[in-house]
């Protein structure tokens, strides 16, 4: 029996889960050295394709240290995550503390706790980078996925995990190297802007220095392939590259009737 794909353990706005069927045909056909994916998030497409070689990385200090708990210390964070309770008053009580105060495992456990209990399942940061999400109220959120947890920490292990910018990429990428980029997307209006997984926001300016880093990698002979918002601005950014649409549906928002599909683009510098 073929086995079990690892599923993204956390739950993250623009999550990609629901487009792979849609980027199946956009991957690259001929293998690769190395991937990499500079903005990591929830993994979906890691998790999807599996590679040998990996390098991984997030500005998000609290989802780098998840994955890397995950990764090389799960038997303690499973029992660590065995302590929580779907209460609202244990939740404000995990909520309020400081995770520069707390071990590893018990961040880690803290996040996971946090991101499966929270409203909506939002993971979001205030100013001051603290967790601002109110209790989800959720009858029974699985807090504990345990085989899931242990496929992850299986597929992380080939993986270098990294908590940076992501023109760290850099660093890595040869000829041969697939890289997956899933920046915050540029709005599409004044007022649809989320960049609340840290306290940094993600401006025109970050997209502009991320477009150079794109093209480098292509003068590097790499495979790239990115994700962002249907915008003038994103297709003014990129022109000359692979553009492709997809649809997706926007699982985070607070109007059940902004939820429906929108077009997103995929660029390329391949066929």
């Amino acid at each position: 029996m073929q086995k079990a794909n690892p599923k993204p353990p956390v739950k993250w706005a623009g999550g990609k889960t629901g487009l792979i069927p849609q980027f199946e045909p956009l991957f690259p056909k001929k293998e690769f050295t190395l991937y990499a994916e500079p903005f990591v998030g929830g993994g979906a497409v890691f998790f999807h394709l599996l590679p040998s070689k990996s390098i991984l990385i997030d500005s998000n200090e609290e989802l780098i240290n998840f994955y890397l708990v995950v990764r090389d210390n799960l038997e303690e964070l499973l029992t660590d995550l065995k302590n929580h309770k779907n209460r609202k008053e244990h939740y404000y009580s995990i909520r309020a503390l400081d995770p520069q105060a707390l071990s590893p495992v018990e961040r880690a456990s803290r996040f996971l706790y946090l991101n499966k209990t929270a409203y909506n399942g939002l993971w979001r940061v205030n100013s001051q980078g603290k967790h601002n999400v109110p209790f989800g109220r959720y009858k029974n959120p699985k807090i504990v996925d345990e085989v899931n947890l242990r496929l992850v920490s299986e597929a992380l292990r080939a993986a270098d995990v990294l908590c940076d910018d992501f023109s760290r990429v850099l660093d890595f990428a040869r000829a041969g190297t697939f890289v997956y980029l899933d920046p915050p997307y540029y709005p599409l209006s004044d007022t649809a802007n989320f960049t609340g997984y840290t306290a940094d926001a993600f401006g025109a300016q970050d997209q502009e220095r991320l477009a150079g880093v794109f093209r480098e990698l292509d003068r590097r002979g790499c495979l790239v392939m990115l994700s962002n918002s249907d915008t003038p601005f994103i297709r003014q950014l990129y022109s000359g590259y692979d553009i492709q649409v997809v649809y997706a549906r926007r699982a985070i928002n607070c109007r059940a009737d902004r939820r429906g599909p929108i077009t997103e683009l995929v660029i390329r510098n391949y066929q």
